[in-house]
């Protein structure tokens, strides 16, 4: 595949953003730049969710000796439609700065596989094709994506191989961009000839990988891959449910060295043996009654409620007040919100300044179902700029960001959606999270990596409809209908394996 007399030259960059079609939000240019742009050579040392093939590949071609061409990297934090110019501009952006780089050897990207822009419904599929008209059918093609995607033909066709991460949350997309390098060196130097094998589960659900039965299938992934030398890889595309897109659903992908029919196989038992389970994955939830009286009853804190479909990382707003709307009818004090989205309101305190108090009306201004805009006088206690907070190695930004306090609830109002990822997330705001009985936050389970080291529980909150987490009463215009829960059966098992 490569001349050994020579250096190798390997380019890399990344595209990325998760869409939920059903967002109000749509993602222009600006929504990047607020997030992440890096044009060629600019990225920071730390890597972002689907940047790592790029820090990455800096440590191992400095290893091998090997050139690394270095592309735009973009990431937009997850919301609805792209627009289609924005996605075209950085798309040509890329492929530019690979025909410019010619001849490589490989190309080494960092995609999300959930990007929808406005007219194009497989953007990956879209780059990935013209990625391989551009290199031709002998150059190695590769991609490192996150989990919550689709996994469609046209992609799988125009790749070589994939690597998703295995945890959700993810607390693993360095290490699999790791084995990202690993296996494309030793297909590089000829040691491994990597071949896709998918199974279509014929499903959609949640898979956190912080309980069983997740946590033991990914345990077992893992065994397989050390103990069989003819698996190079083995990932579970969960899919994601908020986007309305023909080919949306679960997939089983392995990755084998040149044993195309043992992955299959193997692909196709794992595959099965996901879909027994069925409708176990995803975490008990209450509703917001239920879950503001238990936190309240506990006897020690913090208690962390996460508002967990009111999580700008699928795509939300941000910005539902119906968990705090509780809060306040209860009495709740002792007490730390994070956060609101609502960029006027930061605007407005930014204007008052720290110590001010002043009328707000803040929130529930994206749509239905997120609850109703709260009222009050409110005091502006913290003003920061550029906020962020740590995501595992990285950092993830929340934009201008006020902590104002309002009936004795401290609350995080932003400006750059973000889901909370961390407690820095309130120490940067001058609040102490351990201090507090009680915490909200908007996010599905990434956040339990970091928050379950300081939570007496953790309660999953259900509140509102901002996102739709129901496939078989989720109104999909596009998606398909014949796998569970739409149907009951699609495998035609009549219950049993």
């Amino acid at each position: 595949m490569t001349d050994k007399a020579k250096p190798l030259r390997i380019f890399t960059a990344a595209l990325a953003t998760e869409t939920n079609t059903f967002s109000p939000i749509c993602i222009d240019r600006r929504a990047f730049e607020a997030s992440l742009y890096a044009p060629p050579g600019k990225h920071p040392e730390t890597p972002t969710l689907c940047t790592a093939p790029i820090t990455v590949g800096r440590r191992v071609t400095a290893q091998k000796g090997w050139e690394l061409i270095e592309g735009t990297a973009a990431w937009a934090d997850p919301a609805g439609l792209v627009n289609r110019q924005t996605y075209e501009d950085l798309r040509d952006e890329i492929l530019g700065q690979l025909r410019s780089a010619l001849p490589v050897d490989a190309v080494v990207l960092g995609l999300h596989g959930a990007m929808v822009a406005d007219g194009c419904e497989d953007t990956e599929g879209d780059l990935l094709q013209r990625v391989r008209e551009i290199v031709g059918a002998d150059v190695l093609v590769c991609a490192e994506l996150d989990p919550h995607s689709h996994l469609t033909a046209r992609r799988a066709a125009a790749a070589d191989f994939f690597v998703f991460f295995k945890e959700f949350p993810h607390t693993d997309f360095v290490e699999r961009a790791e084995d990202l390098w690993r296996i494309a060196i030793d297909t590089l130097e000829g040691r491994v000839t990597p071949v896709m094998s998918i199974f279509d589960c014929r499903m959609i659900d949640v898979f956190p990988t912080s309980r069983d039965p997740m946590r033991s299938f990914v345990d077992k992934l893992m065994q397989i891959e050390r103990d069989d030398a003819d698996v190079l890889s083995l990932s579970v595309v969960h899919g994601f449910m908020a986007g309305d897109v023909a080919e949306m659903g679960t997939k089983m992908l392995v990755v084998t060295n040149g044993k195309a029919e043992k992955g299959e196989a193997l692909a196709r038992e794992l595959g099965l043996e996901l879909f027994s389970r069925r409708g176990t994955y995803r975490m008990p939830e209450i509703d917001e009654r239920q879950a503001v009286a238990q936190a309240l009853a506990a006897p020690a804190g913090p208690v962390v409620i996460a508002d967990m479909w009111d999580n700008p990382g699928g795509g939300t707003a941000g910005d539902a007040t119906v968990v705090l709307e509780e809060l306040i009818a209860r009495n709740a004090t002792d007490t730390a919100i994070g956060t609101i989205w609502d960029p006027m309101a930061v605007q407005i305190c930014m204007a008052a300044g720290e110590d001010a108090e002043i009328p707000l009306r803040f929130g529930a201004k994206s749509g239905p179902g997120t609850g109703r805009p709260i009222d009050g006088i409110v005091k502006v206690v913290k003003l920061v700029r550029n906020a962020e907070m740590r995501f595992g190695e990285s950092f993830a930004p929340f934009g201008d960001a006020v902590h104002i306090r309002l009936h004795g609830i401290d609350i995080i109002l932003n400006t750059t959606r973000a889901q909370s990822f961390d407690p820095s997330l309130f120490s940067v705001m001058g609040i102490d999270p351990t201090s507090k009985k009680i915490l909200v936050i908007k996010s599905t389970n990434h956040f339990f990596a970091s928050f379950s080291k300081i939570a007496s529980e953790i309660l999953y909150c259900s509140a509102g409809t901002p996102y739709p987490n129901d496939p078989a009463r989720t109104p999909y215009r596009r998606a398909r209908r014949d796998i569970w829960p739409m149907t009951t059966d699609p495998h035609g098992l009549a219950g049993g394996l």
